[in-house]
């Protein structure tokens, strides 16, 4: 089950969301032929990742800004490339364009922190947009809790797209990644649990003060919870499941 798109159309151009994928996806193209041999792509990571154990000896402080252009994998910059598409133009919309860029930098950092926090003195590199991604994911579930988000439910052949509001959605999302953070040993590798949720509660306090501005409370009586404006025209769809050859 993952979420790929909403009915939150924005009303400007979302630039710099444009701009911050297509810097990880050339950034992800350029890392590629490294990962042809262990070695290189092991000093690349050496070079530009994040690495606990450094950062809390003062060192490769870089790290914590440049690691968030980094990924591991196709699926890895896919699935972050997805969720900031899905996210991202709805906060720049509120935030404006210099607002969003602050504050997708800042919700990244705090990810990073957090992660370095759990995971203090890990010598294993740590990379991926997750993190500010995460705190996109805290600031849209507090302005539009209600918008809606298609989501992809698949159940052995059972494709289904299914409408749910944000804040089931991201609640959810929220809540597995405190979970799993709780019941995994940081120090194995694996997926960085804690700088999800950290990139999370940060978004949420980034965009309090744009919240507050709105009205707060009475931002959501005034919207119930939906975007400010006439979602997307919305039809239920089931997928027809076939046989190839």
């Amino acid at each position: 089950m993952f979420p790929f798109r909403d009915h939150n159309p924005s009303t400007t151009t979302p630039y710099v969301t444009w701009a911050l994928i297509a810097i990880n996806v050339i950034v992800f193209l350029i890392s590629m032929p490294f990962a042809e041999n262990e070695v290189m792509l092991a000093a690349f990571y050496d070079d530009w990742a994040m690495v606990p154990a450094r950062i809390a000896q003062g060192q490769d402080l870089h790290g914590i800004f440049t690691s968030m252009f980094l990924h591991a994998g196709i699926m890895h910059i896919f699935g972050n490339m997805l969720f900031l598409w899905i996210f991202g133009d709805n906060l720049e919309d509120v935030m404006g364009h210099l607002g969003f860029l602050l504050f997708y930098i800042l919700s990244g950092v705090a990810a990073a922190l957090t992660h370095l926090a759990a995971d203090f003195g890990s010598p294993i590199p740590t990379v991926g947009a997750s993190g500010a991604i995460a705190g996109v994911m805290g600031g849209y579930l507090l302005l539009f809790p209600r918008a809606r988000v298609d989501v992809l439910f698949i159940f052995i052949i059972i494709l289904r797209i299914i409408p749910v509001p944000a804040w089931l959605m991201l609640g959810l999302w929220f809540g597995l990644q405190v979970f799993n953070g709780v019941g995994t040993d940081a120090s194995q590798g694996g997926v960085a649990y804690w700088a999800h949720a950290g990139g999370f509660v940060a978004g949420l306090a980034l965009t309090l003060p744009v919240w507050l501005r709105r009205g707060g409370s009475g931002f959501w009586q005034r919207t119930a919870g939906h975007p400010p404006h006439p979602d997307t025209t919305y039809r239920r769809t089931t997928i027809p499941v076939v046989r190839r050859r």
